[in-house]
């Protein structure tokens, strides 16, 4: 049995920028955070001439081609791995759709799993890019690549993405004080609401390759918040990296009419009221988890679940997709070291 795991995340700026059809013209930056909820996958050989997968529905097939779920179907393809004899069970500590980049966990430990199958130890670069291969290239999905960037390498990481697809990342050089202050004072609040991140990033996705000069303009902004948000929290300043969190959401909210709605900026006007310094939607937007920076945290939960919002607790996770059972682990990435895609 082969049991794998890889972390959810939080972006903390920039944030849209990792899309294809704008970096490719402008590059991209952002920064984003592992945390320590997860997705994890089962893959177990059996005597059936069969393939059994477990998720929220239950496939049984004799064939990889008949697979329906798009990300499992197409990285058995890629690896090279037959359907026969073979159950891959999927479960989260999250619910997908609620803007903690659930796809993107999911297709590095799907992956990371399905190569230990084969006594395979790709890096974990490669296996982002995998990941996103299969997602942008060949499901043609509307999304970027810092899902499965930030969930192969974890930690809390920046992120530069080239015009020619390369993707350089390197740990934030921030002091190991801020960094516990920060973990400490962010807080998730889940919406209730889930939503399908590719339906949201089209528009943004479409008017970008359309080059629409006022989402080129919003995203160059966002990127420049990004950067701000980098230096920041590199030199320990969060009250600022608060501050900044509120411009983003400001401007982000500018992006799609259906970032947010009366209910979400309800709740988030609330939060400002009752301790929150800085917040703002995580994700695509439409719904999933109100991210918000506060030093009164007892004043802030207490307002949101009366509200009826529910804090989700949790820690920084610096393993990044990691082997559990099965085979050898990975060795450990090296903090410093600039990977390439």
């Amino acid at each position: 049995m082969i049991i794998t795991r890889s972390p959810l995340r939080i972006s903390l700026g920039g944030g849209g920028t990792d899309l294809p059809s704008y970096y490719r013209d402008h590059s991209g930056f952002l920064v984003a955070a592992a945390i320590d909820r997860h997705v994890h996958i089962v893959v177990n050989r059996t005597i059936l001439p069969e393939m059994i997968l477990k998720y929220s529905q239950t496939e049984r097939v004799t064939d990889v081609e008949q697979v329906q779920h798009p990300l499992v179907r197409e990285a058995m393809k890629l690896v090279g791995v037959p359907a026969d004899g073979l159950e891959i069970a999927a479960m989260a500590d999250i619910p997908a759709g609620t803007g903690l980049g659930s796809s993107g966990s999911f297709c590095t430990a799907l992956l990371r799993a399905l190569y230990a199958l084969r006594d395979d130890n790709p890096s974990a670069a490669e296996v982002a890019e995998q990941a996103c291969h299969i997602e942008i290239d060949r499901l043609k999905e509307p999304v970027g690549k810092q899902d499965q960037f930030i969930a192969a390498v974890g930690g809390v990481t920046c992120f530069r993405f080239n015009p020619d697809g390369h993707v350089e990342y390197w740990p934030l050089r921030a002091s190991s004080d801020t960094l516990r202050k920060l973990e400490s004072n962010l807080m998730l609040f889940f919406t209730g609401y889930t939503r399908s991140a590719s339906e949201v990033l089209r528009e943004q996705d479409t008017k970008t390759k359309a080059a629409d000069s006022s989402m080129i303009e919003n995203l160059h902004f966002i990127k420049d918040i990004g950067l701000k948000s980098k230096d920041a929290l590199e030199g320990g300043d969060l009250r600022a990296f608060a501050d900044l969190m509120n411009v983003h959401w400001r401007w982000k909210k500018k992006r799609s009419g259906s970032m947010s709605n009366n209910r979400i900026d309800e709740w988030y006007d609330l939060a400002l009221k009752n301790g929150g310094i800085g917040g703002k939607l995580i994700g695509a937007g439409g719904g999933g988890f109100l991210m918000f920076y506060t030093e009164q945290h007892d004043r802030l939960t207490a307002a949101m679940a009366e509200a009826g919002l529910q804090n989700v607790p949790f820690r920084f996770d610096y393993a990044g997709t990691r082997l559990l059972a099965g085979a050898t682990p990975a060795p450990a990435l090296r903090p410093g070291i600039r990977r390439a895609a």
